[in-house]
């Protein structure tokens, strides 16, 4: 991939990893995306997954036409970037490594100690000067891991953001930016939304004209849509007006109440996503219910507690800082519901949540009296 003159692209495409970090879902793939930066010395930005790492080092071949590079950059240490880089020490012996004191000390728990290489330690703020061409390395710990950086390059308006800005989806996967950007980030880096704030206050006075994430395509315009996505996320602000039904049903009379209830909301004009939870990609359902203002869950008691796919999407509402939301509830059970106290108990730990005054209780099967109760809360939940 060309970028610039001075910008190349060396990284790779992973089709054949079915999920990334073990847990999220990637039937578009992932890549992972490695730069090299020419000045009159040359510097690799981040390696890539180890299963990768001879494809990465004919990529970098290719580029500089064989010539050994002086410098590999290191703004993150995670595996899928940084396995790749012990192939690299043997291959270029020679080559400097630049990162922070606390990459270091990771490199070397993930090296041991017998691997040698030259180092050179930045600080927050410092530039480092290739000759032509330099990069002013900032810290951004958290986003997602303690010693994340990015690199700015002021001569190519460059944003080199770590997973900051990254998505799922190999590089020839279509659809749109935010659906895998939105996706990832609430199931990598969601829970630092204070920190990714901070980060993006350090970005604020940089002139950028382009952004190279470690995951996903190079971003190259309309780059303010982007960082005010980036700025909604970490804020905690929903993206947009409507209602995130989630939801688990055992023989099919909870799963009813949730149809009536989106039928009545979108009568009322409202946008309306239904999943359910025992079935549905888990991590898009945790990104839907961020995405949107409000989130009903419709769920049955279980060996006296919660569903428990239901208990575990909303334990991960909880880890991942869920906040600022309207939250309706829909219980069932046949003798002793208890549900609705549950999800409740969970949910109080959560910031800014607003629970409806209107709830459903189901007793086995819906009847009368729950159609009054689904009138009301699509009511109610139209209002907010």
């Amino acid at each position: 991939m060309f970028i610039s003159e001075k910008v190349r692209y060396v990284g790779v495409n992973d089709r054949k990893t079915d999920l990334f970090e073990g847990q999220y879902k990637i039937p578009d793939g992932i890549s992972y995306n490695s730069y090299v930066v020419f000045g009159e010395k040359t510097a690799v930005m981040d390696g890539v997954d180890e299963n990768f790492a001879d494809e990465w080092l004919k990529n970098i071949d290719e580029v500089t036409g064989g010539k050994a590079p002086d410098y590999l950059v290191v703004l993150h240490m995670e595996p899928d970037h940084f396995a790749s880089v012990a192939k690299f020490i043997e291959k270029y012996p020679c080559a400097t490594i630049i990162s922070n004191s606390r990459a270091f000390v990771m490199m070397g728990n993930f090296l041991g100690k017998t691997v040698n290489f030259k180092k050179v330690e930045v600080k927050d703020g410092e530039e480092f000067d290739f000759g032509k061409i330099t990069l002013k390395f900032v810290f951004a710990p958290m986003v997602h891991w303690p010693e994340v950086t990015f690199a700015y390059c002021p001569e190519e308006k460059t944003l080199f953001s770590a997973d900051a800005f990254g998505k799922f989806g190999d590089l020839n996967s279509d659809g749109p930016w935010a659906d895998e950007a939105r996706r990832y980030y609430f199931g990598i880096v969601g829970k630092y939304g204070v920190q990714v704030q901070a980060a993006l206050k350090k970005l604020a006075d940089l002139k950028i004209d382009k952004i190279c994430p470690l995951h996903g395509n190079v971003l190259s315009e309309n780059l303010n849509a982007y960082i005010s996505l980036y700025n909604i996320w970490s804020s905690y602000d929903a993206e947009s007006d409507g209602t995130v039904i989630a939801y688990t049903s055992v023989y099919g009379h909870t799963k009813k109440a949730v149809e009536l209830l989106a039928e009545e909301l979108k009568a009322n004009g409202e946008t309306v996503a239904v999943y359910d939870l025992s079935r549905a990609d888990s991590s898009l359902v945790l990104a839907e219910a961020f995405r949107y203002d409000k989130l009903v869950l419709a769920t049955t008691t279980y060996n006296g507690d919660v569903f428990p796919a239901m208990k575990d999407f909303v334990n991960a509402l909880v880890e991942h800082n869920f906040q600022n939301k309207t939250v309706g509830l829909i219980e069932n059970g046949s003798w002793a519901p208890v549900a609705k106290r549950k999800l409740t108990e969970m949910l109080s730990v959560c910031k800014n949540i607003t629970f409806t005054e209107s709830a459903v209780k189901i007793l086995s099967a819906v009847n009368e009296e729950n159609l009054k109760e689904i009138r009301n809360l699509a009511e109610e939940l139209g209002k907010k």
